[in-house]
């Protein structure tokens, strides 16, 4: 993807705040030589935050009629309106490793036997994972295929098969599970019982009342 951002001279709090008024983003671009001080236009910025690929692929940034490939790194928004306040960038080549987060797809799991024979349930424990790859192999996503998901079969970190290239990262020992199956439980339906009307008791009851008028 590819956006364009442009030099901020002015700093400080009350700068950053006249760049919000204006609708302006101001913004940091580190990495790969001296920290660059830059301002984006808010609509596009937060439109472009939406889309998945700005989030965990590698941006051309057009800045001063030069085009230099960045990674999003870190950005904030208003705690309840829905406004941008600041953004961070980082300047990549393909040389540079790097760790990042990236969202998980998952795909096949209607075909899986857990789900087409047994009826289980299917659950997403995980929705993006962090790796660890150069910038030239960084992906927009990893794709999961859960088509051979058994019954109470669970499909951990360490089970992904990852494209050539790139890794998981990982936290010690721990290896968190991805997906779980699950058998879904079967409620018993609760059988109201008949009442069975007793015919001389009901005729006894209808003599009596006949008999008191």
């Amino acid at each position: 993807m590819k956006f364009t951002a442009y030099e901020r001279t002015l700093q400080g709090t009350g700068a950053s705040r006249r760049l919000r008024l204006a609708d302006k983003v101001p913004g940091i671009v580190y990495g790969a030589g001296e920290p660059k001080m830059v301002e984006l236009d808010h609509n596009a910025l937060f439109f472009a935050l939406k889309k998945e690929a700005f989030h965990s692929s590698i941006l051309e940034m057009e800045l001063g009629g030069k085009v230099e490939k960045v990674l999003l790194r870190d950005f904030q928004v208003h705690a309840w309106r829905p406004i941008v306040l600041h953004i961070d960038f980082q300047r990549v080549d393909e040389t540079t490793r790097l760790r990042k987060k990236v969202p998980l797809h998952f795909s096949g799991e209607e075909n899986s036997p857990a789900v087409k024979t047994d009826k289980c349930v299917i659950s997403h424990v995980m929705n993006d994972l962090e790796i660890e790859c150069l910038a030239s192999h960084l992906p927009e996503f990893v794709n999961i295929d859960l088509s051979n998901l058994a019954k109470n079969q669970s499909l951990h970190v360490s089970d992904l098969q990852l494209p050539a290239g790139i890794k998981a990262v990982k936290r010690g020992t721990l290896n968190p599970v991805v997906v779980a199956v699950t058998i879904p439980k079967i409620e018993e339906e609760v059988v109201a019982p008949v009442v069975v009307a007793d015919k001389k008791g009901a005729k006894a009851k209808k003599d009596e009342k006949q008999n008191k008028k």
